[in-house]
């Protein structure tokens, strides 16, 4: 069929607003690299776009000489995998439950679940308690209170919700419990679903900082988002400190530092993300649209 004229104007148009949406989006990261790679006086005076402007690594190499750094960055590792494993267990299994109808009491634990994405005990009592369970300066402070996404847990009951019956149906005459059905039949079939939300959590957990911030008191414990929110913090409270000369040569350091750490927060995640993107659109999609 031929197309018509205002389908051709549509689709010019389309692709400018995305090719414009694009660019907005890709500006600030692209920035930021330039930045974490140029002098701190280019930095400052507000020269760095897109292009490196007198070329440095000694920031790079005063963050990653330091022994520290790597401390934080295998602890940072350590409570993603650990924390993402867990979530992922609770959140598949309570959704799965969520997704069959002959549940007893059903909506209520629904409408519990609902209920903690509006409201929630409030900083003071949540330190209290986590405090009272002995859970302070452990993995356990940043893993167990965020270890279910209700937003995650929604977009999966969905997606079960939208898994034939019969499937299991035929499962459970072939002698499946409801154990192996879910291992053997539902999860196989979830790839996309799991991969989503897999990167959900691993995002979530990865870019955290104030839960350890505020459970944790030994810098050997810190996740590296901590060690790098301290690093830049250090640099501008000396900046506002200090007076004269020394001040502005504190602002052009932390103005690098905080380029660099930025750069250094986010490579892992966005090494991850090609892997999983062939998932991503096609797990949310599948788990938001019911029919």
């Amino acid at each position: 069929m031929r197309e018509s004229r205002a389908y051709r104007t549509f689709q010019v148009l389309n692709a400018a607003v995305l090719i414009g949406v694009m660019l907005v989006t890709l500006y600030p990261f692209v920035t930021i690299i330039a930045q974490s790679f140029s002098s701190e006086g280019y930095i400052v005076a507000g020269q760095v776009n897109l292009v490196p402007r007198g070329f440095n690594l000694d920031t790079y190499g005063v963050v990653m000489g330091d022994s520290m750094f790597w401390t934080n960055y295998r602890n940072t590792v350590v409570y993603t995998v650990v924390a993402t494993a867990i979530a992922m267990v609770l959140t598949t299994t309570f959704a799965y439950a969520l997704s069959k109808k002959r549940l007893k009491a059903r909506a209520f634990f629904i409408g519990i679940a609902v209920f903690t994405m509006f409201f929630n005990g409030g900083l003071i009592p949540n330190y209290i308690l986590i405090k009272s369970l002995g859970m302070t300066n452990s993995i356990w402070a940043i893993v167990l209170p965020n270890a279910i996404s209700v937003f995650n847990l929604l977009v999966m009951k969905a997606f079960f919700e939208n898994l034939p019956e019969e499937l299991e149906e035929s499962a459970s005459m072939d002698g499946l419990t409801t154990y192996g059905i879910f291992l053997r039949i539902v999860l196989p079939l979830s790839k996309a679903v799991l991969a989503t939300m897999v990167l959900f959590y691993a995002v979530s957990f990865w870019n955290s900082w104030f839960p350890a911030f505020l459970y944790m008191d030994r810098a050997d414990l810190y996740p590296v988002t901590v060690y790098l929110r301290n690093l830049i913090a250090g640099a501008t409270n000396a900046a506002s400190v200090s007076g004269g000369s020394g001040a502005d040569g504190l602002a052009q350091a932390a103005a690098n530092i905080q380029a660099v750490t930025i750069v250094l927060t986010v490579l892992p995640i966005l090494c991850l993300y090609p892997f999983l993107q062939k998932y991503f659109v096609s797990g949310v999609m599948l788990g938001s649209v019911k029919g």
